[in-house]
């Protein structure tokens, strides 16, 4: 397998128009690499509904289901080291990680069946930002032995992937440009977006990059948010969002 397709993938990520094109290039590059499964997730906040927490992702017919019925979300290995791992890891090393857990006969279980399914092994890839983590890419299926250069390339992806559907999904929610938000502030579309971003924890030149600004830019529109809110400071803004239903 090459790493050029990876290469071209992160060269080209960000000039998609929409994320049926982006999820399609993601996809055939799955493929490549053998990969037939996927999810990007975001990571989820007290009281969020699941059903949101999905930016895109391709599973076995009847695999969640399984999952959600067997209550495998509570003794996933995965699920668990995800809270600790500060880089890429692998689906059966996160359970050689819990082989001394009281849950291990359940764990077991839970990759006993993921396997009548065809997911043997796979990947994650923590999305991590200013304020922690922020969401993973999860890759598997039949068992890929990825090199360092490549899994180091497929968390630029990860990140790529976050950051492109995370905007997609804002713009979808944001109003006109002119528009309002749900509450008695009017704020701008990209007003939206940039405090979008900024509730994920992300900074100005994080945010710049998803939105191809500059980060003084991003900070122009950070402080046009803070006027309208009248906030004392960029923390601030992001409570009072909250508590105006701008973002949830």
């Amino acid at each position: 397998m090459s790493i050029n397709a990876i290469v071209q993938f992160l060269v080209m990520g960000r000039e998609h128009e929409s994320p049926k094109t982006l999820i399609a290039d993601f996809e055939h590059l799955l493929k490549q690499y053998r990969f037939e499964y996927y999810g990007v997730l975001m990571q989820p906040r007290p009281h969020q509904d699941p059903m949101t927490l999905v930016l895109a992702g391709k599973w076995p017919n009847k695999w969640p289901e399984t999952y959600i019925a067997n209550r495998f979300v509570l003794v996933d290995p995965t699920v668990r080291y995800l809270g600790r791992a500060t880089g890429a890891f692998r689906w059966r090393d996160a359970r050689k990680a819990m082989k001394s857990d009281p849950q291990k006969r359940r764990m077991d279980q839970m990759f006993k069946e993921a396997a009548k399914f065809g997911l043997e092994d796979g990947y994650i890839f923590p999305v991590h930002g200013r304020q922690g983590l922020l969401g993973n890419m999860t890759m598997g299926g039949v068992s890929v032995d990825l090199t360092p250069v490549e899994l180091s390339l497929f968390e630029q992806v990860a990140k790529l992937m976050f950051m492109e559907l995370t905007r997609f999904r804002a713009k979808a929610q944001g109003s006109d440009e002119e528009g309002s938000a749900p509450s008695e502030t009017k704020l701008t579309r990209r007003e939206l977006e940039v405090l979008h971003f900024l509730a994920e924890g992300m900074t100005s030149q994080d945010i710049g990059k998803v939105l191809n600004l500059s980060s003084h830019t991003v900070d122009w529109y950070m402080n046009g948010i803070q006027e309208k809110l009248e906030a004392k400071n960029r923390q601030h803004v992001v409570a009072l969002a909250f508590r105006q239903g701008l973002i949830s």
